[in-house]
């Protein structure tokens, strides 16, 4: 007989199933300036919505279309949203409303929502649009009585409909709303503008020339700043760093070709203009998007009486809720701090992922002369280790020429571990990393080679060169190797220096980060790659596709490339299925085809199933959809490895390898005695990487528990929370555990500091 075990732990957990939209009908409209990713959020509102029971309503044309009424509001179907994720813009239309600035113009569209019974309201636009969404809210019960004294509605309406609430998705380009990382179509904007300058780049180079860009971004110069880091510009005029006086003396000095005026050289002007606004939605866009209308849908349903209108954000790779208004009024507050010239409290408000990329793009903007420089008599070794991925140039040229603005002397190591113990080290100098931004694959060279059986060999050079400190950029080898040689400390002294990992691997499988430099350029590429093979589809009906995604055993890309491709299944090693799944797969499809939507995607990573391979897949389905659909199959391979490398891995690898050095820096100081550098503690071997909000440095030791090395991937990974989403928005029935969505928290509180946002 069992022992009283004592009182059970009572979950606490809470799931999306237990939330009901029954008798709640709720509208989604875009307003303000289009951004690309919009329809991402108008199509995860409107099938979250319709999943959770509730009436979902289109109002087409913004504000305006509120106002008027009429066919403007229009019921959704799940089927009306098929086909948007991959267009730009917005298509059920944006406009400014004069009209809805007035009380009159409120009073009807207060009547036109009354009339539909929609009391839940979901706004994608800019601070202006939810501004005007939350006076609508405060004005609520008194239009209401208004009209109730002109007989356009009846008590029963007044009290069935007492109560308006608002979420809001800030949708702009600009990225100039306080209180979160990151707006809708921001990654997207920087996508047009990065291809742009890399085009340029090229003519730039053949003739000599100076080009001078300007970008949009209004009163806010997030897209020019990191735009600057990306590309790796060499001078960069925003809103929030005005120029001091004799700046045109400066930038002489620094690029020794300013303009026809002063030096002779020929210069040419690009205004990129609203093509910035255009094109197809980034796969960062894509996922933002979706989470950030699944995440609005969730909030309505949570909505009491007292719940003021709240703004859905994302703060490092966290979805969370705050007051609208308090939002706004920040975002307000840094033009007014901006118009008394106080440019560094308006940077402080801006927020901290602003205020890290104006820090790197200072820390890597001049070249300070050999006699400025502090002389650390350091030596910092830098190498890439694993397969190649996009950013490791950006990570390795801004580790390189923040070292040497330290005072270190930084050297390169060809070909990994495999080099090092060859010998093939060299100094590498501020100049040697020029135009390495924009450059994908590694041009450093890289291996997968692990040092144990080199351990001597590499000692040796270490020995020759003085090595005094090691980064090592690259993916789950460079994991390993770190812990070979944080293991290798108590027999090779030269290893008791500060070692520094940066995740670098499409893969995205490094315990101790949410994110890996490449992971974001390969979803893209597997994002494009699927919206041309779907498209190939247009003229034909009832087609499904199979494509089969990298990653090894970790799912990674196949799940979130399904998220922002639109998949119907994707199949991973970490969700274990079996030929029961698959069956109820193909009928799910079968019943798809029935519909107007007669398309299918289903992506496989490579290592989901030794057994069910992309070939059986493929003839099961094909098998069982006989005269249903048909499929066709797609292998990605490594075109998910190549390529330039994003905005967003530009951007990442450049700030963490800067951050990287800056920790180095310190660790150097802190172990240096007796005219040398000896270390043996724990916490001096680390792995830079992003845990929820934060950029964090972690002892590689520790990270041995979390990691399955079988598998070579993390125990526990923050992206299978995105499958049951994923399954939801493609029809699927599923268990969502909700019990991280964003509580209400308040815009003024003490952000963490120095992360990235990532999704």
């Amino acid at each position: 007989m069992a022992g009283n075990a004592g009182p059970k732990r009572q979950d606490t957990r809470k799931f999306v199933e237990n939330l009901s939209g029954e008798g709640k009908c709720i509208a989604v409209l875009t307003s303000g300036g289009d951004a690309q990713g919009m329809n991402a959020a108008v199509r995860a509102v409107v099938r979250m919505g319709i999943y959770v029971g509730a009436k979902v309503y289109f109002i087409h044309e913004g504000y305006q279309g509120m106002v008027d009424g009429g066919d403007n509001i229009k019921e959704a179907t799940w089927e009306s949203v098929s086909s948007m994720l991959q267009v730009g813009g917005t298509v059920i239309g944006s406009a400014r409303c004069k009209e809805f600035r007035t009380h009159e113009g409120r009073l009807k569209a207060a009547h036109n929502l009354v009339q539909r019974g929609i009391t839940n309201l979901c706004v994608i636009g800019g601070d202006g649009s939810l501004t005007g969404a939350n006076l609508f809210r405060e004005e609520w019960s008194g239009l209401l009585n208004e009209l109730l004294e002109q007989g356009l509605i009846n008590e029963e309406a007044v009290s069935s409909n007492s109560v308006l609430h608002i979420v809001g998705m800030v949708g702009s380009i600009d990225n100039d709303f306080c209180g979160t990382d990151m707006t809708i179509g921001t990654d997207s904007a920087l996508h047009r503008i990065i291809e742009v300058v890399d085009a340029i780049m090229t003519t730039a180079q053949s003739h000599q020339r100076t080009f001078v860009l300007e970008v949009m971004g209004r009163h806010c110069g997030y897209l020019a700043l990191v735009s600057a880091l990306a590309c790796g510009a060499d001078w960069v005029f925003i809103p929030e760093m005005p120029p001091d006086d004799g700046w045109e003396d400066n930038m002489c000095q620094k690029l020794s070709e300013l303009v026809v005026r002063c030096l002779g050289f020929d210069t040419r002007v690009t205004i990129l203009g609203h093509v910035q606004r255009g094109g197809t939605p980034s796969a960062f866009d894509r996922i933002l998007g979706s989470r950030m209308g699944v995440e609005a849908v969730l909030a309505l349903l949570e909505a009491s009486t007292d719940t003021p209108a709240c703004v859905v954000s994302l703060v490092g790779n966290q979805a969370v809720r705050l007051p609208l208004m308090e939002c706004v009024q920040m975002t307000q507050e840094v033009q007014k701090a901006m118009d008394e010239k106080k440019f560094d409290e308006a940077v402080r408000l801006r927020g901290r992922s602003f205020e890290n990329n104006l820090s790197t793009y200072r820390l890597l903007s001049y070249r300070k002369l050999d006699s400025e420089l502090p002389n650390s008599s350091f030596n910092v070794a830098v190498l890439n280790v694993g397969a190649p991925a996009a950013g490791m140039n950006a990570a390795v040229r801004s580790a390189v020429r923040v070292g040497i603005t330290e005072g270190h002397k930084m050297f390169a190591v060809n070909d990994g571990f495999e080099g090092f113990a060859k010998g093939q080290i060299k100094e590498i100098k501020w100049g040697d990393v020029g135009g390495w931004t924009g450059q994908g694959g590694s041009l450093l060279g890289t291996k997968r080679t692990l040092p144990a059986k080199r351990l001597a060999k590499i000692a040796e050079q270490m020995r020759i060169h003085n090595i005094n400190a090691l980064l090592v950029i690259g993916g789950f080898e460079a994991f390993e190797s770190l812990l070979e040689l944080y293991e290798a400390r108590a027999h090779h002294e030269e290893f008791c220096i500060p070692m520094c990992i940066l995740p670098a691997t499409i893969s995205n499988n490094v315990p101790g980060t949410d994110h890996s430099l490449g992971a974001d350029t390969s979803l893209n590429a597997i994002v494009e790659t699927c919206d041309r093979i779907k498209q190939s589809a247009s003229g034909t009906k009832r087609r499904v596709f199979i494509i089969e995604t990298m990653g090894g055993y970790c799912g990674y890309l196949a799940t979130v490339g399904g998220l922002a491709a639109g998949a119907d299944t994707v199949y991973i090693y970490e969700e274990a299925f079996d030929i029961r799944d698959l069956q109820a797969n193909v009928e799910h499809l079968t019943q798809k085809m029935k519909t107007t939507i007669q398309r299918g995607l289903v992506l496989r990573n490579e290592n989901c199933n030794e057994n069910f391979t992309t070939d059986f897949i493929y003839q099961l389905y094909s098998e069982e959809g006989r005269g249903v659909f048909d499929c066709r199959k797609n292998i990605l391979g490594h075109m998910q490895q190549g390529g330039a490398p994003s905005p967003f891995d530009r951007n990442f690898g450049t700030k963490v390898a800067a951050k990287a050095m800056q920790w180095i820096t310190r660790a150097l100081k802190e172990s240096y005695k007796g005219g040398k550098v000896f270390t043996n503690a724990e916490d001096t071997a680390c792995l830079l990487g992003m845990r929820r909000r934060a950029m964090v440095f972690q002892p590689v030791a520790q990270l041995r528990e979390e990691t399955d090395f079988e598998h070579r991937i993390p125990k526990d990974q923050w992206w299978l929370k995105l499958r049951p989403l994923m399954k939801i928005l493609a029809k699927y029935k599923t268990s969502y555990d909700v019990s991280d969505a964003g509580q209400l928290e308040h815009v003024t509180r003490v952000r963490p500091k120095d992360f990235q946002p990532s999704v």
